[in-house]
């Protein structure tokens, strides 16, 4: 039975806990090169080329970061930092084209190859700081994929044995800046989503209870301060404001400040669009997501076709509102189209834009069309309340 809850929950809930809980194992060694002798095992010269590529990776530029970690490997065959990052590179290249499965197993083949070369380090030393925190990362790492392609327990099975190699880490530097993104990750996250799901408590147990508002402070340290986590700390925290806090303005500055920083990384793209909408930017969204539309036409990395039908939805949404109804149209149509394409049963999105059609031929006086529409999303799951909002124009027609 509860295979089957879970099964039946929202992807986003699960995916979400163990993000946060594959992030703050995976990024907790950037802070610890001057922790203990005997991590210090890199020169200048593989740091900055650990930096660097780091910055390859959020900017999409995955062959030069690749070959930053190729190098480091090279230099470094029997420290796990290479290895781990350069599985990084196969994860970025995941997250910018989710659906396609046939980038899992190359990920996956690093990411052994990054836990057999920790655990070569902790046999001889259990306690090992450069073995614990890199198995931890790639264990954390393989449960998010894990939670993207559904296997729900495989993930917490991952992520439970990663949380146990972060407590004997945490025990090392508690203050430090860099692993306060992992702490403030799951001081935030663990009564979050507690809240809003109440029913996975059976799945969430094995986590702290956590304390948001110290989780925000310690994000907010971590971003300000850290050496090498604080471009993820930003990432978060743009998350935390945008999605969980409703403070649209803080996580508009953090995804302008990221895209500004990364301008190939669609991610923080579609971050600043939403964000104006949100804070009624109209012109200045209308601008990112037709910019957004174009690079998903030239087929530039990470802007794919879900990412192209959010652009289509917004574009047409701020045509509608200036009363251009027919180029409105076409942008919902193409909407709509790419929905039935991309999804078995109808998504927010293709609900909503759906709504949208019914209401242009409302003020077209195409009432029958109209009609049409809304019996439409009768016909589909409800979602946040779009049930209620087609009877309401059924029984009388929108008007602006």
């Amino acid at each position: 039975m509860l295979y089957n809850f879970v099964k039946s929950m929202k992807h986003h809930s699960i995916h979400t806990l163990l993000k946060s809980l594959s992030i703050t194992v995976t990024l907790l060694f950037f802070g610890t090169f001057n922790l203990k002798a005997q991590f210090i095992v890199m020169t200048t010269e593989a740091d900055s080329l650990i930096r660097l590529g780091s910055d390859y990776i959020y900017n999409i530029q995955f062959d030069k970061a690749h070959a930053c970690f190729t190098t480091v490997i090279d230099k470094y065959p029997t420290h796990p930092a290479g290895y781990f990052l350069d599985a990084m590179v196969d994860w970025w290249k995941i997250r910018t084209s989710k659906r396609n499965v046939n980038l899992d197993s190359k990920f996956l083949e690093k990411i052994e190859k990054c836990v057999e070369v920790s655990d070569n380090l902790l046999e001889g030393d259990e306690n090992n700081i450069t073995g614990l925190f890199f198995k931890a990362g790639a264990l954390g790492f393989r449960a998010r994929l894990e939670s993207e392609r559904e296997e729900w327990f495989d993930a917490a099975s991952d992520g439970k044995a990663a949380l146990n190699l972060l407590e004997q880490c945490q025990t090392l530097a508690p203050t430090n800046h860099d692993i306060l993104l992992g702490t403030g990750i799951y001081n935030y996250f663990a009564p979050t989503i507690a809240e809003q799901y109440p029913l996975i408590q059976p799945i969430l147990a094995f986590l702290p209870r956590g304390d948001k508002k110290l989780g925000i402070l310690q994000l907010s340290s971590a971003a300000r301060y850290a050496r090498y986590a604080g471009t993820e700390a930003r990432v978060i925290l743009m998350q935390v404001y945008y999605q969980f806090e409703k403070n649209s303005q803080y996580a508009y500055q953090l995804a302008q400040e990221l895209f500004n920083k990364y301008p190939n990384n669609a991610y923080f793209q579609k971050y600043v669009g939403r964000c104006q909408i949100q804070l009624g930017l109209s012109d200045s969204a209308e601008k990112t997501w037709r910019d957004v539309i174009i690079k998903c036409i030239e087929r530039k990395q990470g802007y794919d076709q879900l990412t192209a039908r959010e652009g289509l939805y917004y574009v047409g949404k701020a045509l509608m509102n200036r009363g251009d109804f027919e180029m409105a149209l076409r942008y919902f149509y193409k909407c709509d189209e790419a929905g039935r394409f991309l999804d078995e049963d109808a998504s927010a999105f293709t609900i909503q834009v759906n709504l949208q059609i019914g209401k242009i031929y409302d003020m077209q006086s195409k009432r029958t069309l109209a009609i049409k529409q809304y019996d439409k999303v009768l016909s589909w799951q409800d979602r946040s309340g779009s049930h209620n909002e087609a009877k309401k124009y059924k029984e009388k027609p929108f008007s602006r």
